[in-house]
C-alpha cells in the first residue's frame, strides 16, 4: 500500500509560479514511476508529466518549457515546478505512482487556480 499527499497549490496570477509537492509513504520501495495529472471541472483527466526509470521524463505538449518534474528519492517526494502559468492551467493536480507506470496509486489532489 502506498499513500500520496499533494501540497503546494494555490491561487496565482497569470505568469506566476508554484512548486507542487507529493509526499509518498507506505510501501514506497515498490514505486518506480511517478507523475502528475490534472483535471478541470467537466473535463477529462490529463497526463501532465512523468518521471520514471533512470529519471527519464515526459511532458504534455501544453506544458513543455514551462513545467519541470523531479523527484527526491531520499525524501520520497515528487515535485512539479510550474512556471509561466496561464488561466488554462487551472485544474486539480493529482500525483500518481506505480511500479511501472504512474496509475496504481493516487493522491487526493491540490488545486491550482490561475487568474487573468
Amino acid at each position: 500500500q502506498v499513500q500520496l499527499v499533494e501540497s503546494g497549490g494555490g491561487l496565482v496570477q497569470a505568469g506566476g509560479s508554484l512548486r507542487l509537492s507529493c509526499a509518498a509513504s507506505g510501501s514506497v520501495v515498490s514505486i518506480n514511476a511517478m507523475g502528475w495529472y490534472r483535471q478541470a471541472p467537466g473535463k477529462e483527466r490529463e497526463l501532465v508529466a512523468v518521471v520514471s526509470g533512470r529519471d527519464g521524463t515526459y511532458y504534455a505538449d501544453s506544458v513543455k518549457g514551462r513545467f519541470t518534474i523531479s523527484r527526491d528519492k531520499a525524501k520520497n517526494t515528487l515535485y512539479l515546478q510550474v512556471n509561466s502559468l496561464k488561466p488554462e492551467d487551472t485544474a486539480m493536480y493529482y500525483c500518481a505512482a506505480g511500479t511501472i507506470v504512474p496509475k496504481d496509486y493516487w493522491g487526493q489532489g491540490t488545486q491550482v487556480t490561475v487568474s487573468s
